[in-house]
């Protein structure tokens, strides 16, 4: 599906490369590569030259040959849609409705929230206070509204944060300075001035355990992955150098919760099981990206399924259960004769492969509609449902 020089469909048992081109909200450009031959012929001419084998086209490491060009086929997907808000979302969570628990069938309806750039509107507040007025009748104007807290413990900015998924706002705050702060709900929050303390540089991501109520995670420019128990002090229980540099982004399987992904700076990114953490946890690890991950998470109902965005402008999905099967591969092949031959060093966990976003930010499972993705980046969202993920839940027994 998707990237390919010839018509025939590449295919890697259920693995599917597609683009979702630039600008989505006027049109979808093409993920097809096609060579154009012989530009000469007449009408009615056939061509002497043969046409090329079909071959997967790999982002990053394949270029456009002159005359060729990039073709969207829509059938990569069972959905796919973009569009912006005007300015750039760095970071956006998907918001739980009432709609329904497992949704499949369409029409879909996605609620989000996000945040963008913040810059100085002191001088045009008065104008701010006008155009609102004049468009809303009763209700709060937002630059009226003040925060519930504030909290001057960090001495530095910080980018992580996280909400705990077991006790109702708890939360845990991490900052450029290496440490973490955690924050418990009153009638507003009880903040513990004395931090958490074990990384020796930014803190750059926080994960609540989804099971363990006093037990989180962190990931660091230091490189290491620490676990932490908010009841056996300030130290992190455990700790790992996970990546040779800096740790950007980790996810905790909700499902398995044995299993943390984490990723990294220079493009790698590992899965660990946590019951092995003092010996060899190291479960996988991938160096399909050639860029900074900007974002990793677990499906929230395949347990061992994945999703990671890259600075290299891709996002891609993993299914850590596939191995490679030859007999199957070649049995397969033999039936369908045009399907384009993957090349070799192509992971066979690598599910799916979606591009067309420039510079990625941050992606979400939608956790009350099986196989949709919403992703972030500096053009706008996408919402994508890739056509060879499940967008049913797995039987209760399996």
């Amino acid at each position: 599906m998707g990237l390919r020089r010839a018509p025939p469909r590449p295919h890697l048992r259920n693995l599917l490369i597609s683009s979702a081109g630039d600008n989505m909200v006027r049109s979808i450009k093409s993920a097809k590569k096609i060579k154009r031959k012989n530009k000469g012929s007449k009408k009615g001419e056939s061509s002497s030259v043969p046409s090329a084998p079909a071959k997967v086209w790999q982002p990053g490491v394949d270029a456009l040959e002159e005359g060729e060009e990039l073709q969207f086929d829509p059938s990569a997907y069972n959905h796919l849609r973009g569009f912006s808000i005007g300015w750039p979302c760095l970071s956006f969570d998907i918001v739980h409705d009432s709609l329904g628990l497992v949704r499949t069938e369409f029409p879909h309806t996605v609620y989000g929230v996000g945040g963008t750039q913040v810059w100085d509107i002191s001088s045009h507040l008065n104008d701010l206070a006008e155009s609102v007025s004049s468009s809303t009748v009763g209700g709060d104007n937002i630059h009226r509204l003040s925060p519930l807290v504030k909290f001057g413990g960090h001495k530095d900015e910080g980018y992580a944060i996280d909400w705990s998924p077991t006790v109702p706002g708890r939360l845990v705050s991490g900052d450029c300075n290496s440490f973490i702060h955690l924050w418990e709900p009153s009638e507003t929050w009880n903040v513990d001035a004395t931090p958490f303390a074990g990384h020796t540089a930014s803190v750059e991501d926080l994960q609540w355990s989804p099971t363990e109520p006093d037990v989180f995670a962190s990931c660091s420019v230091d490189g290491t992955l620490a676990i932490w128990d908010t009841r056996l002090g300030k130290s992190p229980a455990l700790s790992v150098k996970a990546h040779n540099t800096d740790v950007n982004v980790i996810s905790w399987n909700r499902l398995a919760s044995c299993m943390i992904a984490s990723g990294a700076d220079d493009g790698t990114f590992s899965i660990r099981d946590l019951r092995l953490i003092k010996g060899d946890s190291l479960v996988a690890h991938f160096e399909y990206h050639k860029q900074p991950i900007t974002s990793i998470e677990w499906c929230p109902h395949e347990a061992s399924t994945l999703a990671v965005s890259s600075a290299d402008n891709q996002l891609t999905i993993w299914d850590l259960s596939l191995e490679r099967d030859e007999e199957e591969e070649t049995e397969f092949k033999a039936k369908l004769k045009e399907q384009a031959s993957a090349p070799q060093d192509l992971p066979p966990q690598l599910l799916f492969v979606h591009q067309g976003q420039k510079d990625p930010k941050e992606l979400h499972w939608h956790t009350q509609i099986p196989g949709m993705i919403m992703s972030t980046a500096i053009e706008g969202f996408n919402v994508l449902m890739p056509a060879n993920i499940e967008n049913v839940l797995p039987p209760a027994d399996a």
